[in-house]
């Protein structure tokens, strides 16, 4: 019971110490407006760094000195890393924003005129190069009923069947 609780407590540092890089995207199929709505939560912070080494000026999200300047930033980078294919033809997205959260913050995406989803190529590279430990979930929703990639360095393109 002991080693247990050592166990854990050595667990709880290591998680402390040792930093994750993870995002998180919700790309639902709406049928009816035959689009894909996408939301994107990536750490802030992380995206930050990218950005400013990216674009070689420093950024904040907080408290940003020009924020249509970081959106246009954020814009092009979310657009160049988030590549999506349906039944074989690519699709327009289009960025529509982002709010900050505590630690992250949401970005929000749209595809319009987007046939029913048979065959999917997801592309997704954000952070990757910056990071190489970081994984991005991919979660693609069809009739409520989803289905999830993991991708990361080396695995940024992954396919999804919905025949």
């Amino acid at each position: 019971m002991l080693y247990n609780y050592i166990v854990i407590w050595m667990l709880g540092w290591m998680v402390n110490l040792h930093p994750f890089y993870i995002s998180v995207t919700d790309i639902n199929y709406n049928a009816e407006a035959k689009s894909l709505e996408i939301a994107q939560k990536i750490f802030w912070d992380d995206l930050e760094q990218a950005l400013s080494k990216k674009y070689d000026e420093d950024l904040d999200f907080l408290h940003p000195q020009d924020p249509e300047r970081l959106s246009d930033f954020v814009k092009a980078y979310l657009l160049e890393n988030n590549v999506y294919e349906i039944n074989g033809k690519v699709v327009k997205l289009e960025y529509l924003g982002y709010e900050v959260e505590e630690d992250a913050a949401w970005f929000y995406l749209e595809a319009k005129n987007v046939s029913f989803p048979k065959k999917v190529k997801i592309s997704n590279k954000v952070l990757i190069s910056d990071f190489p430990e970081q994984q991005n979930m991919v979660n693609f929703y069809l009739n409520d009923k989803p289905k999830t990639l993991i991708l990361y360095k080396d695995h940024e393109v992954d396919d999804l069947d919905f025949d």
